[in-house]
């Protein structure tokens, strides 16, 4: 069926424009003004902007963090993630038992993911030990559309300055792309152990044992790493603080290249006075919420282009259930949050309507850039033809407030509660049918495809 898209203000990273787009076979076939098709569904999107389908490229679908599992599994967190505009994911999966190699938990997610996604998806690889079989598997994970892989510096099965150092040559020589979990994690033990011993378990020292220097030394050290392997393609993962921004501003004005970094709205919109309140636990998460200051470092670096992606890092647990794990000690809490609904339209409200960021650089920091790091580019992530028709429509004169009872996750809170949206979403598509109309999920469970991704190339940027 052709689907025809008219009067919209279209939105690139680059212009925005008046006009009408046809939709055939599932990809947009042509863009102008005054389209004319006898057969083809009206679609009437005067007024509104028609932007490309949002792709996540950080969710934490059905995660086992070992002490407990996400409660989005790849349909209620999809379904989410559709409703708030996102039409795609690139989702990092959890870690498997030790010593597999890096497939076995590719297999596993393809599985969790199948029948259950219902938008399209992508997995990075984790890598939890470094061997030649895991360097050698590197290799076959890109060709089988895999060529990212993410690299923890904390947590259980952290790697070592060697096994990074090798990763990022090897994935260098094979055109992959290094993400990266930056904290100090002899810094994060040590300060855990110690609130602890002194009986200071509150949430607020969640963040006060991951202070931003614990953050910031990582990145640098990364940073550095990744000199030494050749300017081998480093991706950070949710950077929080002004201190991060700067190591990566004085890489970049080194000379250094491939240093692309990745910000989230709770490290934009909410601070570490979230950990004061009743409800704290509800925003412990790694790294932690950092202060004012930092907020609006971070929006600046959005807005001068130090920063390419803002994605979620989507991983929610229940506060009245898993989340209460912390209720006495902060660090018997599940790390995590739900984000992937509520992005984009935080985004162009907070973003857009108060002037800290452009609409096109809204779909270049939430659909194109991450498309383009990512290889799935020209297929996602604009829109012009011969791309995948995944669109979002923007009503920039209504409004909506954030609520729990109007998200469709499976979790039972929004860190945004309460906060009100200038400008709301109307529709959705997802390769030319629609999958959301007024707040409505009408997709198909199970309809969402795997992303083969394509190789990187230090073009992209």
């Amino acid at each position: 069926m052709k689907i025809l898209v008219k009067n919209g203000q279209i939105v690139t990273e680059n212009e925005s424009y008046l006009s009408d787009l046809l939709i055939e076979d599932e990809k947009i076939v042509c863009i102008g003004k005054n389209l004319k098709s006898e057969d083809a569904k009206i679609i009437d999107a005067e007024g509104k902007y028609v932007l490309p389908g949002a792709v996540d490229v950080h969710t934490h679908m059905d995660l086992d963090v070992g002490i407990a599992r996400a409660v989005d599994d790849f349909y209620d967190g999809t379904v989410a993630a559709a409703c708030g505009g996102t039409t795609s994911i690139v989702d990092h999966m959890a870690f498997g038992p030790a010593g597999i190699p890096l497939h076995y938990q590719a297999d596993v997610y393809k599985k969790l993911a199948k029948g259950k996604a219902v938008i399209d998806y992508g997995l990075h690889g984790v890598a939890q030990h470094v061997d030649q079989e895991i360097l050698d598997e590197l290799e076959t994970m890109v060709q089988d559309g895999i060529p990212s892989v993410k690299a923890y510096l904390t947590y259980g099965f952290k790697l070592n300055d060697a096994d990074v150092l090798q990763i990022l040559m090897k994935m260098k020589e094979i055109n992959g792309i290094t993400a990266f979990h930056c904290e100090n994690h002899d810094v994060v033990e040590f300060l855990k152990k110690k609130y602890k011993e002194e009986g200071k378990t509150a949430p607020i020292y969640h963040a006060k044992s991951r202070p931003n220097l614990a953050e910031a030394e990582a990145v640098e050290r990364v940073l550095k790493l990744a000199h030494i392997a050749g300017d081998a393609p480093v991706y950070i993962v949710h950077l929080s603080c002004k201190e991060s921004l700067e190591a990566v501003r004085e890489a970049r004005r080194r000379g250094q290249k491939n240093i692309l970094v990745e910000t989230c709205p709770q490290y934009l919109l909410l601070t570490e006075e979230c950990y004061e309140r009743e409800d704290g636990l509800k925003y412990i998460m790694s790294p932690p919420l950092r202060t004012r200051e930092d907020c609006e470092a971070l929006w600046e670096g959005l807005a001068d282009g130090s920063i390419q992606v803002v994605a979620t890092d989507h991983c929610p647990f229940n506060y009245g259930i898993e989340k209460q794990m912390g209720k006495d000690d902060f660090t018997a809490c599940p790390n995590g949050a739900p984000g992937v609904e509520e992005r984009l339209m935080l985004m162009y409200s907070e973003g857009v309507r108060k002037g800290r960021i452009t609409i096109n650089q809204l779909v270049k920091l939430l659909c194109t850039n991450p498309c383009r790091i990512y290889g799935l580019m020209p297929e996602k992530g604009t829109i012009q033809p011969g791309t995948d028709a995944d669109l979002v429509m923007i009503d920039p004169d209504a409004s909506m407030q954030i609520k729990e009872s109007n998200m469709h996750g499976a979790g039972d809170y929004t860190a945004y509660e309460g906060t009100v949206i200038q400008g709301d979403i109307s529709l959705v598509m997802q390769r030319g049918k629609i999958i959301v109309k007024d707040h409505k999920f009408l997709g198909e469970k199970g309809a969402g495809r795997f992303l083969h991704r394509k190789p990187y190339t230090d073009k992209v940027m």
